[in-house]
């Protein structure tokens, strides 16, 4: 049989080089390197590997996808994530750029806007999102501007109004004869 004696060591080195691992990954995502720190991310998944799954929470390193996707659930994930730790500035960016994304932008504005005066060393980071958000949310506005413009004159593009296609109704004058049976 194996020696299991220095199993909980071997777990705390594996934690401690996946932490490692994940600080570098986050600093290069503050950096905007996210090839490198989706290297990094997996890496240190990749020490993780096998461990209980209680370990991994407590270093806040659960294994989540990275796809950028801004659903409910992730949504709600990031509000938790902020509910346990409202320095986890990570969690504060992503929401941030989700509700952006969403369509939310001045909600978006508030958090992105709280972030940079919580963590100022993410002030560039954040001011590029905060434009990319602006751009995409007046392109969105411009869009709509576009189809709402002049919707209400549509009958007279087409050289009638809408007042000419309507008969007048002629109202005939009559009784109601009581039926007795």
């Amino acid at each position: 049989m194996e020696d299991l004696s220095d199993t909980p060591s071997v777990t705390a080195q594996k934690v401690s080089t996946a932490k490692q691992k994940k600080d570098t990954a986050d600093q290069a995502f503050k950096l905007g390197n996210t090839k490198d720190a989706l290297k990094a991310y997996h890496e240190a998944l990749m020490y993780l590997l096998g461990l209980d799954k209680n370990a991994l929470q407590s270093i806040g390193m659960a294994a989540k996808p990275v796809d950028g996707s801004s659903g409910e659930g992730k949504d709600k994930e990031r509000t938790e994530a902020l509910a346990k730790n409202e320095s986890n500035y990570k969690a504060m960016f992503r929401k941030g750029k989700a509700l952006g994304e969403q369509g939310f932008f001045e909600k978006a504005l508030k958090v992105l806007e709280d972030l940079k005066a919580k963590n100022p060393s993410d002030t560039s980071l954040v001011d590029t999102e905060i434009a990319r958000l602006r751009a995409i949310d007046n392109e969105r506005e411009r869009v709509h501007k576009q189809k709402m413009k002049g919707f209400l004159n549509k009958a007279e593009k087409k050289g009638a109004s809408i007042s000419d296609d309507v008969e007048p109704v002629a109202i005939e004058a009559g009784f109601i004869e009581e039926v007795k049976e």
